[in-house]
């Protein structure tokens, strides 16, 4: 999610319901935050906490984590951007060439490097989704940082460098202790950072920065919360994001502790975001309509979506999972380079508009009064 919450229509109908609860420092509300942010931490550590006394933290992902952390929230919060978007005729009509363009482009794009070669295709895919990863992480810090009094430039500034240090230097070991026993998509997706000549005698010095100003970005709360003037949410996400990102990147070489602690922080607080934003949503929606039966309906069409999606990429592309989606199908090589890159049409959609509709302008009312005024 960008830092700049979204465009939109101008003449989006005002609604009666608040988008973010207006209950002080809180994104949603206090218990809304530690759910989204807190409780999935938690539960990422005591799947990781199973997975050591079932004796498969070193080994892949089973079908059953797979399925719960990859398939329910990875991929179905990809597909909840159609609440925010596709599922809007409003939201359609105003921006039709980006919101029915992008994923032609998207399709193009993903085509001309599959010709390439199935390397540069799954590289791109990876390292826009995590361009994409990292960027939500700090829009969720601006969004905290709306939440505060005008703040200091020392803690604008604070705040965005702990919650990029803490991502960006389990992303630094990564590539520097390549290969590993989990990649991204493929084996091979990330480039190793010793390819440019780094040596690996900087990346102590590296770690050494992240907790340095980790550790003055929290003396920094410490010192605001004795003036009554902390965002507490902000420690929330910075904490869980080091919890799940040095945790699971740097103290474990595992697929599966790696996949529980990927995906759970990262798609939890984007599905209530979508599902609160679609409640929120003007009348011409049907994403509204069926976000206002609750949330199960919500999360069950997501997860429908992505359980069709997966089950196409497996019978087509991956062919590992026969005991879940079926027979795989015979597509011959040429057919695969442009099929492959439809599949994944729909994440590299999600990461590109991701960049667009969550930004807080003067052209969408809505998002920016429910923003201002809680």
């Amino acid at each position: 999610m960008s830092e700049q919450l979204s465009a939109g229509a101008p003449h989006r109908a005002v609604v009666t319901e608040r988008l973010f609860a207006a209950e002080g420092p809180w994104l949603f509300s206090r218990g809304l935050d530690l759910l989204a942010f807190g409780g999935s931490t938690l539960a990422a550590w005591l799947l990781v906490a199973l997975g050591a006394a079932l004796g498969i933290v070193d080994g892949d992902a089973p079908d059953w984590s797979w399925l719960a952390c990859v398939v329910a929230v990875d991929v179905a919060h990809v597909w909840s951007t159609s609440f925010r978007v596709y599922l809007s005729r409003v939201e359609l009509r105003e921006r039709p060439l980006l919101y029915l363009g992008l994923p032609v482009l998207a399709y193009l794009a993903g085509l001309a490097l599959h010709a390439i070669s199935a390397l540069s295709f799954w590289r791109a895919l990876a390292y826009v989704a995590l361009f994409h990863f990292v960027r939500q992480q700090a829009g969720f810090m601006a969004l905290y940082a709306r939440r505060a009094a005008p703040a200091a430039r020392l803690d604008a500034l604070l705040d965005r460098a702990a919650i990029y240090a803490v991502m960006l230097f389990p992303i630094l070991d990564w590539h520097a202790r390549l290969p590993r026993r989990f990649a991204w998509f493929v084996a091979g997706d990330f480039v190793p950072w010793l390819a440019f000549g780094a040596p690996r005698a900087l990346l102590p010095l590296a770690e050494l920065a992240m907790f340095a100003v980790l550790a003055l970005f929290l003396l920094r709360q410490v010192v605001l919360a004795r003036r009554a003037r902390v965002v507490p949410g902000k420690s929330l996400l910075v904490l869980s994001t080091f919890a799940c990102w040095y945790g699971g990147i740097v103290l474990f070489d595992s697929d599966y502790v790696f996949t529980v602690t990927n995906v759970l922080l990262h798609g939890v607080p984007y599905l209530l975001l979508t599902y609160r934003y679609a409640r929120a949503s003007g009348p011409a929606s049907l994403g509204r309509a069926i976000a206002l039966r609750g949330a199960a309906p919500f999360l069950l069409v997501c997860m429908a979506l992505a359980l069709g999606e997966e089950t196409l990429w497996d019978r087509v592309v991956w062919h590992e999972r026969a005991h879940l989606f079926g027979t795989s199908l015979d597509v011959p090589a040429a057919l695969l380079l442009f099929l492959a890159p439809l599949l994944a049409v729909p994440q590299l959609t999600h990461y590109l508009l991701d960049g667009f509709v969550w930004r807080v302008r003067s052209e969408n009312p809505v998002l920016r009064r429910e923003l201002e005024e809680a």
